[in-house]
């Protein structure tokens, strides 16, 4: 991969009643901003192994790693662009609620109605939309 482009992933998670697992960015970029869990991929790590990772240090939460759903690019610091692969993840603990941790400011479920409410990471909704994911 281009020393520029750094490998990322996301990790769209839905529970029972079909609500997101979100993030509450804790550091820059977009510190503040509601995203999906998820970071850099680790050297010798692959992308489903690092969506399954980022999910339990950001949200306490198991999941397993199923399909690429998409990805997306991002500017980041620097001048390097983020390439993010995005992951449908499914909850694989009993306990499902989810802990801040890591560099996550704070984690919860949200409904549609209440992620398109909140203040987002660029480009997040409409990504999600064009997969699908919300209506």
């Amino acid at each position: 991969m281009d020393r520029r482009r750094v490998l990322c992933v996301g990790a769209v998670v839905r529970d029972e009643e079909d609500r997101l697992l979100v993030v509450r960015r804790g550091r820059p970029p977009d510190a503040g901003r509601w995203s999906l869990p998820g970071g850099r991929v680790e050297p010798g790590e692959s992308a489903p192994s690092a969506a399954v990772r980022e999910v339990a240090e950001e949200t306490g939460l198991a999941v397993a790693a199923g399909r690429l759903l998409g990805s997306v690019e991002r500017p980041g610091p620097g001048g390097v662009t983020y390439l993010i692969l995005d992951y449908v993840c499914t909850p694989c603990a009993p306990d499902r609620t989810p802990r801040a941790g890591d560099d996550a400011a704070d984690a919860r479920w949200v409904s549609p109605a209440e992620l398109a409410a909140l203040p987002t990471t660029p480009g997040l909704l409409e990504a999600l939309r064009g997969w699908g994911v919300l209506d």
